[in-house]
Parts: structure tokens; sequence; C-alpha cells
């Protein structure tokens, strides 16, 4: 995984995690690496891994069962969708139309 510095490194990860459940990578209630697992896979320390899964839980993307580890949630595509449609109406389209009204765009050039 390639990381840029836009963004704290925790939150690409959560994004990147997130992507997959979009794509279909990781399927509801399948399970997910361990913060180990993970950490090593993408060579990250465990500690973020563990800020990334802290966040997911909290979030309802992803549910721990004590002893076994964590799984996706059966409403993760769900969650995320909400969640990005919402960051996206809110702040990228403001972004995006203040960025066309200084170049002198028009949104009909899309149409």
């Amino acid at each position: 995984m390639d990381f840029h510095d836009e963004k704290p490194i925790y939150l690409q990860i959560a994004d990147h995690f997130c992507e997959g459940i979009l794509t279909g990578s990781l399927e509801a209630g399948s399970r997910v690496p361990s913060v180990r697992e993970y950490g090593a896979e993408i060579g990250v320390n465990p500690n973020t891994v563990m800020r990334v899964y802290e966040k997911l839980t909290a979030e309802g993307v992803i549910f721990n069962k004590r002893g076994i580890g964590y799984f996706v949630s059966d409403n993760a595509r769900e969650i995320i969708l909400d969640t990005q449609k919402e960051d996206f109406l809110t702040r990228e389209v403001p972004a995006i139309k203040r960025k066309m009204d200084l170049l002198g765009l028009d949104a009909k050039i899309f149409m």
C-alpha cells in the first residue's frame, strides 16, 4: 500500500479497507486479518492498525468477537455508502464547485 502526506496513514488504511468492502473483496461476515497480520501485510505498526480497527468498530463497519477476531458487519456496505455520500456532498462537491467557479467552468460541460 502506498501512502501520501495529505491524510493521516490510519485514515488512508481505513479508506482502503472500506474500498475493499465496497468492491466486494471483503464480504459481510468475513473475518478480518488480525491487527498483527494486517500490519505486517501492509508494512505499518500494529498500533496504527489497531487505531483503524477501533475507528471502524465505532462506526459499525466491523465488530469484534472476543477471542476470535474481527469480522465485517452485515450492514458494513450500507454504512460506508451513507458515510461516503455524506462526505462527498458536504466536503467534496462544494470544493469542486468553488474550483469550477474560479476557472469559469459551467456544469454543462459534464452533459
